[in-house]
């Protein structure tokens, strides 16, 4: 199964009354596209993608491939016709001044990177969101975004962090066309790696 004839810009919104890290994915006229959760208490990385938020049909699965350290990959896997779309890698120690990503295909070919456009709005984040009070608006103006990039250097898609009490919304924009299967690749990379960076704060 792959997600296509999406409408953009994609909406990630958490959602704020569960202890899971779930969240809705819906387009740009409010139509549902996924629904992520984040299965708790495991000491692996487990995400389950949904087709809505009945959680009736179960579409994909994200699964980290080792322990979870700085160097685990999450494999992307297509419930619906049993195969695997590739996997997300993070960048080890260069991940912790810049977010870093690289997203591989199904034959571990690199594919496309996801870089963080800005180091200092992580710098910044992190350092006023330790003071007391003031450390609870960050996610009005300290809003990150994201740029994923292909082995031809063209940027396909954005990704931003958008102004929220919580930080709990982000807004995926595509730049130019993409084939359907890697855009599938390309959007389930993202999300988790939304789940990844929101943990980290």
């Amino acid at each position: 199964m792959v997600l296509n004839n999406l409408n953009y810009p994609l909406d990630f919104k958490f959602k704020i009354t569960t202890l899971a890290s779930d969240f809705n994915i819906t387009d740009k006229n409010g139509n549902y596209v996924a629904y992520v959760r984040q299965k708790m208490f495991k000491l692996k990385e487990d995400v389950i993608v949904f087709n809505d938020e009945s959680k009736s049909k179960e579409l994909f699965r994200i699964k980290a491939n080792q322990w979870i350290d700085f160097n685990a990959s999450y494999s992307l896997n297509d419930l619906i016709d049993n195969k695997n779309f590739g996997r997300l890698a993070r960048k080890g120690m260069r991940s912790i001044w810049k977010a870093s990503y690289d997203i591989l295909d199904a034959h571990d070919q690199p594919k496309f990177k996801i870089q963080e456009d800005s180091a200092w709005v992580r710098f910044w984040d992190g350092f006023v969101g330790e003071i007391p009070i003031i450390g609870m608006f960050t996610g009005y103006f300290l809003n990150p975004s994201y740029t994923v990039t292909g082995v031809d250097g063209k940027a396909y898609f954005k990704l931003k962090k958008m102004p929220s009490f919580f930080g709990r919304r982000f807004q995926l924009d595509r730049l130019i066309d993409i084939d359907d299967e890697e855009e599938s690749l390309v959007i389930l990379s993202l999300l988790m790696m939304v789940l990844l960076e929101r943990a980290r704060g």
